[in-house]
C-alpha cells in the first residue's frame, strides 16, 4: 500500500474511531469495522492490494507487521472482509474528547452532543484533508460513525465516504497500546 494511502486509511479509520470519544464510553479495547468508498476507486484498489500482500506473507512476517502497528496503538486485521481496527481507549483519552489518532497537523471541532448524536469536523494541512461526520452512540459499548473526507491525491480532490461501527471488547487492551496524544 502506498504510504499516502496508508496514512489516509489510518486517518479515516482511527480518526473516526476516536472522534466519538464521549464521557459515556467505556475505556478499554475497542474494535472498529469500517466500509469506505472513494470517487476514483484508488483507495479500494490500494486496500485490495494490501489484503493480497498480507495474505501472501509468511505467518512470522504478518505477525511482525501486526506487532509494529500494535506499538503505534493500532491493532489491524486485513483479510478478505471488512477492515477491522483494534484501538485502546484510556479513561483519559475519553475524558479529553480528543481526536488523538489523527496524524499530521490537524485542527478539529466537536460540537456538543444532542441526545445520542455528536457532530465533528477536522482540517489537516499534512496530509491536506478535511472532513465532517456524525457519531451516534447506541450504548457505552457501541457506536456508529458516518464521515465524508476530502483530500488531495495526484493533484485532484478525492472524496472518501466512511461508515464505521465501534464496539467495546474488553477493559484490558493486551498488546495494543493507547495512541499517544499529538504534540501541541
Amino acid at each position: 500500500m502506498k504510504p499516502r494511502h496508508h496514512l489516509l486509511l489510518t486517518l479515516a479509520l482511527t480518526g473516526g474511531a476516536l472522534s466519538v470519544s464521549a464521557q459515556t464510553m467505556k475505556p478499554g479495547l475497542w474494535e472498529i469495522k469500517s466500509n469506505m468508498s472513494t470517487g476514483s476507486g484508488e483507495l479500494e484498489k490500494a486496500m485490495a492490494m494490501a489484503q493480497k500482500e498480507m495474505a501472501k506473507m509468511p505467518a512470522d512476517q504478518r505477525k511482525m507487521m501486526e506487532d509494529l502497528m500494535a506499538k503505534q496503538g493500532i491493532g489491524m486485521s486485513v483479510g478478505s472482509g471488512t477492515p477491522t481496527l483494534k484501538v485502546c481507549m484510556t479513561k483519559e483519552m475519553i475524558e479529553r474528547n480528543d481526536l488523538t489518532a489523527q496524524q499530521g497537523d490537524c485542527q478539529h471541532t466537536v460540537l456538543p452532543r444532542t441526545g445520542n448524536t455528536m457532530k465533528f469536523s477536522f482540517v489537516c494541512s499534512n496530509p491536506p484533508s478535511s472532513g465532517e461526520g456524525q457519531a451516534t452512540f447506541e450504548s457505552p459499548e457501541a457506536y456508529t460513525v458516518k464521515m465524508n473526507i476530502k483530500t488531495q491525491a495526484k493533484g485532484k480532490t478525492e472524496t472518501m465516504i466512511m461508515d464505521a461501527r465501534g464496539k467495546f471488547l474488553t477493559s484490558e487492551c493486551g498488546n495494543v497500546k493507547p495512541i499517544a496524544a499529538p504534540q501541541k
